[in-house]
């Protein structure tokens, strides 16, 4: 299994504050489609997991602005699992310009495993192999 999805995403308008930054709230929906996109790599759709009643929870967030992107820029996010223990999995991510090719904010978030009643439950065999490089305890 490859630990490391890369997706491109161009700046909308709509997306930026009255300087034609990307507004800070923004950066969390590209973080999810970098993480959803790295389960599609291992062969599971989100869709899939949420018809078995496995769903995931972000429990954390930190994001590190280095520089501001700007309405138009291409970015290029770069999202890893670094750790996975039975109920939970931590990924990292990196921002960039892809025209500049520099590093412009990078990020971390930690997603829990729970069921639709919203109870902690251990990540499914089925998923758990498809990382395992990346477990801890």
């Amino acid at each position: 299994m490859n630990l490391e999805c890369r997706i491109r995403v161009r700046i909308r308008y709509v997306e930026c504050d009255p300087m034609n930054f990307l507004h800070h709230s923004r950066y969390l929906p590209f973080l999810e489609m970098a993480r959803t996109e790295l389960l599609r790599l291992s062969g599971v759709s989100y869709r899939e997991l949420e018809d078995r009643d496995v769903l995931f929870a972000v429990t954390k967030v930190a994001i590190s602005y280095k520089r501001p992107a700007r309405y138009d820029d291409e970015l290029e996010i770069v999202c890893r699992i670094v750790k996975q223990t039975h109920v939970r999995i931590d990924h990292t991510y990196e921002i960039f310009n892809t025209a500049t090719k520099e590093l412009l904010s990078t990020a971390e978030t930690t997603i829990a495993c729970i069921n639709k009643k919203g109870e902690v439950q251990q990540i499914p065999e089925f998923l758990g192999g498809k990382f395992d490089a990346a477990k801890s305890s």
